[in-house]
């Protein structure tokens, strides 16, 4: 019995083959809808898993023991929450001064401001789009910027709103040649003296991470105003301490802000994973919709897959009434074709992983965005496409191994 259930499948495998090799182009029309739908499932998932990666360890790298306190989000997604946060009052140095004294569970406590698109200039060269930081002197610490050179801004900096400030890797590059430790730099209107440079840093998504100049934040307010609303920036001692560190840090806030008690914050705390849980809610919702698309093209391709068989099986009529009279069962004819369906299936979902991991490939090449080929989306998507054709080739199936073998026989 073994042997003859290896024989029966082989031999289906290889009537399917044939069948797909005889008939190339109805047989490449067939498989279209399920290579579609498996192609875009593979490439999505691979591009989606590379960014995933992308971003945790890239975009969103705040340590997992810092928080940051802010008047905004800093991703708002919808226009009723920058609305809601422009109404709140902004965060001055005062703030930060109060929560650095205050809060005794925070192991550092730093500010920040930042403006962009910036121009940086050295002689008669210039940089544009330039990130310019207004920095308090715990920052370097808390965010971990290491240098290749120099040395980071102090609290003597601080206090004296020194011009001095520490560039990135672009700035020296491109504006300061050989050693930069020393040289002016203007920064828009103002000057400052190059004391530190960043290591190199690489891009994201296209964009430099390394075009930016730190200076201390009360050199920033000299030069761009103390309008601006400041990020206060928290460090725990330790994972386990985060949370009651950050709950600390909001009844500061709180009372300060004179918050009534029943009402919400009119403030945000983010960490890490605030980041990494927003950019997944917004990630699995494209992958959902390509799902859904992906979806429909499996359908209409087992669909195709479903009428090819049911015209397999008139051609083929006095194939299986010969079968049938020389003793074979309905339960060998069903199986014939169910495995004749599944295969035409697989090998369409072949076509489509292999389609898949290629069109991750050239988006990661033509377009930075990192893509990151998972072995359980390609098994899942080998599964689906077999499963596709083992469902839509039951009722072809069915109706094959029901035929007469008398009729059959007596069919042209």
């Amino acid at each position: 019995m073994a042997g003859k259930t290896s024989l029966t499948l082989g031999e289906a495998v290889r009537i399917a083959a044939a069948s797909l090799w005889a008939h190339k182009l109805r047989s490449a029309l067939t498989l279209l809808g399920v290579v579609i739908g498996v192609m875009s499932v593979i490439a999505v998932v691979s591009i989606i898993n590379g960014l995933n990666r992308y971003v945790a360890e890239k975009v969103f790298n705040l340590g997992a023991d810092v928080f940051m306190v802010s008047r905004s989000p800093i991703i708002i997604t919808n226009i009723d929450q920058y609305q809601a946060a422009q109404k709140r009052r902004k965060f001055h140095l005062d703030d930060y001064q109060w929560v650095r004294d205050n809060c005794r569970r925070c192991t550092a406590v730093g500010a920040s401001v930042t403006h962009g698109n910036a121009q940086a200039k050295y002689g008669t060269n210039y940089l544009s789009t330039t990130t310019v930081f207004g920095w308090t002197d715990e920052m370097p610490d808390i965010y971990d910027y290491d240098l290749m050179a120099g040395r980071h801004i102090t609290s003597l900096d601080v206090s004296r709103a020194a011009p001095v400030c520490t560039v990135g890797y672009d700035i020296m590059d491109k504006l300061l040649p050989g050693d930069p430790i020393g040289k002016d730099l203007r920064v828009d209107t103002s000057e400052c003296q190059v004391i530190g440079v960043g290591k190199q840093l690489g891009s994201v998504m296209g964009q430099s991470r390394d075009n930016w100049v730190i200076v201390p934040i009360t050199t920033f307010q000299k030069t761009y105003g103390s309008d601006d609303s400041i990020r206060i920036w928290g460090k725990s001692g330790g994972t386990a301490a985060l949370e009651s560190t950050m709950d600390e840090v909001r009844l500061l806030l709180r009372g300060r802000r004179h918050v009534p008690y029943a009402a919400p914050d009119d403030f945000v705390i983010e960490t890490n994973d605030s980041f990494l849980a927003l950019w997944s809610s917004l990630s699995g919702t494209f992958f959902a919709v390509t799902l859904v698309i992906a979806c429909v093209s499996l359908v209409v391709g087992g669909i195709v897959i479903m009428n090819i068989m049911l015209v397999s099986v008139t051609e083929r009529t006095r194939e299986i009434g010969l079968r049938k009279s020389l003793g074979a069962r309905q339960s060998d004819i069903r199986l014939q074709f169910l495995i004749e369906s599944s295969t035409i299936a697989a090998i369409g979902g072949i076509w489509g992983v292999a389609l898949g991991i290629l069109l991750a490939k050239i988006v990661t090449w033509t377009t930075e965005l990192p893509s990151s080929v998972q072995i359980w989306s390609v098994l899942a998507g080998l599964l689906v496409a077999t499963s596709v054709g083992l469902f839509f080739g039951v009722y072809p199936a069915a109706k094959a191994a029901r035929l007469d073998p008398v009729v059959a026989l007596r069919s042209e």
